[in-house]
């Protein structure tokens, strides 16, 4: 049985690592680039070659540039009104490996459930560690806690959430 063919392997695998860079994240405030440029490799390298893919390689390349690319952008924006960044790097490259994994259309869901856990979490963090709004918080947990409940049961929560409205 091949690795690529034993998805509840991979997933797991892959549930392991976000958690390990959580983990990271939340000790050193970096993601570093030795886990998550291979991690965006990885996730377009077994959409292209498992036969049991998450998504097409299209998506996968589409979705690994949404991530860095909307995370970059955002970040661009706040340091031109704020003259100072917003959000790391590291972020941007963890969504895309999201997005490399999970494609492009895994990434709404993903930054709603990272911005909602984020903004409740963040109060959380800077109340713990008895620090006002202006301090920073690594932001890296939230999106790998979105990416997990995307990779677990996709699409589910914002379909719900958005049934709801109408």
């Amino acid at each position: 049985m091949s690795l690529l063919n034993n998805v509840d392997l991979v997933r797991v695998l892959l549930i392991v690592i976000l958690l390990y860079l959580s983990y990271v994240d939340l000790r050193s405030f970096r993601l570093p680039d030795s886990i998550t440029l291979p991690l965006i490799v990885a996730g377009m390298v077994f959409n292209l070659l498992s036969p049991s893919h998450y998504v097409d390689v299209t998506d996968s390349i589409i979705g690994s540039l949404m991530g860095y690319v909307s995370l970059w952008l955002l970040n661009y924006l706040y340091h031109l009104i704020k003259q100072q960044d917003g959000i790391g790097m590291g972020d941007a490259k963890l969504l895309a490996a999201l997005g490399a994994w999970l494609g492009w259309s895994a990434l709404p869901s993903i930054l709603l459930i990272a911005s909602i856990s984020g903004l409740i979490g963040g109060m959380i963090y800077l109340k713990w560690h008895k620090q006002n709004s202006c301090h920073a918080f690594p932001f890296g947990p939230f999106l790998a806690f979105a990416g997990i409940i995307e990779l677990l049961w996709p699409q589910n929560l914002l379909t719900f959430l958005l049934g709801n409205l109408t």
